[in-house]
């Protein structure tokens, strides 16, 4: 058996969960505007484990989100996770923010793009196909009516993620699906990659890791 803890921290959404073999045991998470990640992520870590009746010595890995995504959010759960993982002296497992995004819907035809708000009209996203195989890297991309026009001729194209929103009413209405029941990553979708990415040895260095940010930090200030 291996388990292993998840955080998932680079949207609004602050998400962790504890995991045997990908099965999830305990899942804490909240979706907040004002990105209130700094004062539950810690708290999530706690009650997940207790909820799952695993203490963090019996813990074999910890799993971060990598982003791209919210460079304040990104920092706090990697900075977690390395604490952890020096604490206990366990491996650090990075997962692909977009692709555990991409897990939260089947589909049996077409190519699936998961979409993170980027602020304005910009976006992050990739491209997998239905077995969630990438078919296009992660970029930063302005939404316009000729975005993703070589898929969209090709057939089924859907969108999903808190990104995805953006395109409705700019891009052309033929082949484009909205997921709309996809609304956030959740550290629920990362068990099993990371789970995966476990068995396979596929850690990342515990000291030297860095969050896939895309794009450079962009100081502002919270809503009120």
């Amino acid at each position: 058996m291996a388990y292993i803890l998840n955080l998932e921290t680079s949207t609004t959404n602050c998400s962790v969960s504890v995991a045997d073999n990908g099965e999830i045991l305990a899942l804490k998470e909240i979706n907040d505007a004002n990105y209130s990640h700094a004062e539950n992520l810690h708290v999530f870590i706690e009650e997940s484990l207790k909820e799952a009746r695993i203490a963090k010595e019996q813990l074999d890995a910890v799993a971060v989100s990598e982003g791209p995504g919210s460079y304040t959010g990104l920092r706090i759960g990697v900075s977690a996770a390395k604490g952890l993982c020096f604490a206990l002296d366990i491996p650090l497992l990075a997962v692909n923010t977009l692709k555990a995004l991409a897990l939260q819907a089947k589909f049996t035809e077409g190519v699936v793009i998961p979409m993170l708000d980027a602020r304005r009209m910009e976006v992050y996203s990739a491209v997998f196909d239905v077995n969630l195989e990438l078919v296009r890297e992660t970029q930063a991309e302005i939404i316009e009516a000729e975005s993703f026009e070589h898929y969209r001729k090709q057939g089924p194209v859907h969108l999903l993620g808190p990104g995805a929103e953006k395109c409705r009413g700019v891009l052309p209405e033929s082949n484009i699906y909205f997921q709309e029941e996809v609304k956030f990553p959740s550290a629920s979708e990362m068990a099993v990659l990371s789970y995966g990415r476990y068995k396979k040895g596929d850690t990342v260095d515990v000291a030297y890791f860095e969050p896939f940010y895309l794009k450079d930090f962009i100081a502002g200030s919270k809503s009120k």
